[in-house]
This record gives structure tokens, sequence and C-alpha cells, in this order.
């Protein structure tokens, strides 16, 4: 199987794979909103409805996330802002974050992690600490994202393995058997589909229940996805990058995921009971190529929601 892609992209779009027309059907992006500002009509882009990420940055004004929020909820969109957890001072903060959210934007969905800076700047360090404050519960949350890891992560598991990950992951299990909100865990992007069905058909075995929305990188350069992929310490992923780096015909040639998606698709067909639910595409080589993606590959799943309204 091909792990990578690096075919160069047809000028019209090709037929569109059933299976994988299926499999994007509500797929989710990301944004930042120093890149959301950048983007003059995401209806032009996205199908009305899409669930969109709004990923918070250390640095970023809340004010800046919230106004973000309100532009993409006033547009038709789904939107669930990241929660990080190590950059949350206290419960007060939280508390307001929640209620900026909830009352600029009609926010009620957020995605709850550690966050990716070394030093918590107060008393959180972890979603489990965001979520065990009850104030997504009390704030009447519908949906409650958190993260998991297909190819382990160092932060949590620094000696390697996966024993602290999978103690996570069953927290959070417990937590969704007990909260109102429908929770699911998104994934760090990747680049082949067997792990992911592995580690799902894992989760599925040891009794998780949680469906899993499989992150992936949308099209890049590869230049940009090694950038990307040694920033979130993406291990695995990162080998085959730097492989595939030492090949100089290539480094010209865009990225596209198509292959690990048909995969993926293609499993979840053939098990419909598998936990794999789901993409969330990280926009790694810009948002508006990656929204290209999917338009010229999904049918109908993938008509912004400009061109339907344009009859």
């Amino acid at each position: 199987m091909a792990i990578l892609n690096f075919g160069r992209r047809n000028a019209a779009a090709a037929p569109t794979d059933a299976r994988l027309e299926t499999f994007l059907n509500g797929y989710s992006i990301e944004v930042m909103p120093r890149t959301a500002s950048k983007v003059e009509d995401f209806k032009a882009l996205l199908p009305r409805g899409t669930r969109v990420y709004i990923a918070h940055i250390d640095g970023t004004p809340i004010e800046e996330m919230v106004e973000t929020a309100a532009r993409l909820t006033d547009d038709g969109f789904d939107v669930m802002p990241h929660f990080p957890a190590r950059i949350i001072p206290d419960a007060a903060t939280l508390q307001d974050w929640i209620a900026r959210y909830q009352g600029e934007a009609g926010i009620k969905q957020g995605l709850i992690l550690a966050g990716g800076v070394a030093e918590p700047k107060g008393e959180f360090h972890s979603s489990m600490q965001l979520l065990e404050t009850g104030l997504f519960d009390q704030a009447g949350f519908t949906h409650l994202h958190v993260a998991g890891h297909p190819e382990g992560n160092k932060d949590i598991d620094p000696n390697g393995g996966d024993a602290e990950v999978m103690e996570a992951l069953r927290w959070k299990q417990a937590f969704a058997d007990r909260t109102d909100a429908q929770m699911a865990l998104a994934t760090q992007f990747a680049f082949d589909a067997q792990p992911i069905i592995a580690w799902a058909n894992r989760l599925q075995s040891e009794g998780l229940t949680l469906p899993i929305h499989v992150g992936v990188a949308g099209p890049a350069k590869l230049q940009t996805l090694i950038k990307f992929a040694i920033a979130c310490g993406v291990g695995p992923s990162l080998k085959v990058l730097q492989k595939r780096a030492m090949d100089v015909t290539k480094l010209v040639l865009p990225y596209e995921p198509t292959d690990v998606l048909r995969d993926l698709a293609q499993h979840k067909a053939e098990n419909p009971d598998s936990l794999i639910a789901q993409t969330h595409i990280f926009p790694l080589g810009g948002i508006k190529s990656a929204a290209e993606w999917v338009t010229n590959n999904a049918g109908q799943a993938g008509v912004p929601a400009a061109r339907v309204a344009a009859g």
C-alpha cells in the first residue's frame, strides 16, 4: 500500500469514489484566527454546517478567538474552539472564556486538550482537569471532543509505550458515560491507515466506545509537512517523510491525503461498527487548498455552501 500520494493533481476533478464520499461526509477542518482573517468567504470553501475547530495557540487573545467563532457561527458553520488546559491559568478564566463564547458566538462545543506548551500557566495541565471542573456541563455543552493518539504521545508517555495514554482514554470513556455531552476522539494527523485501524480495533477490544475522528494532513508541500510533523511530535510519520525527502524529484510534488483516506473509507465500509467515524482535516498547506481538495474528491459531501445557495 502506498503511504503517501505524491502524484500531480489533475486539472479536472476525478470521478467521485462513493466510499470516499461517504467517509468525507460531515468532515471537519480547523483554522486559527490569523488564518481565518485572510479568508474572504468561508461559504465559498466549505459545505454548510461543516464543523470548524478554532485552534487556540498560546498568546492568541481570547477576544480574537471569540470574534472568529462569532463570524463562523454567523456564516452557518458548526464551531468548536480549542480549550488548551496549559494556557488557562485557573477555573475563573475558563468560566470567563465559556461565557464569552456562549454570549457572543452561541458556542456549545469544545475540543478539550492539554495544549502544546511545556509549562502550564496555572493550575491545569490536562484535559481531564478541565472536564472535572464541571463547567462545560453546567454551561450545557452538547459536544466535547478530546485528543486521541494512534501513534502514541511522548508528552504523556516519555519513556515510550502507551500505558498513560490508555489510562487517560479509560478516564475519558468513564467521563463520557456520565456527561450529557456527546464525546469523540480527535486524533493527531497521520499518513498511514493501518496503524489507525489497529489502534481503533484495540480500543474497541478493550471496551471503549468513543467515536474516532481521524486527523489527516491536507494538501501541502513535503517540506511543510516535515516542519509540522517535527513540531507536533509525529514520530512514525516523520520517519516516512524524511525517507521521502531524500528523493529530490518528489520535493516539488504536493502531498494529497487520497490514499490514506481511501484506505480508511474502505475499512469503514467493510466494518461499519468500527470506532472510526469520520475525517478531520489539518489544512497544513492552507485552508483553501484543503477545502478545494475535498470539493474535488467528495462529490455532494464537499459542495461549498455558496454553490448550493446559488443553485
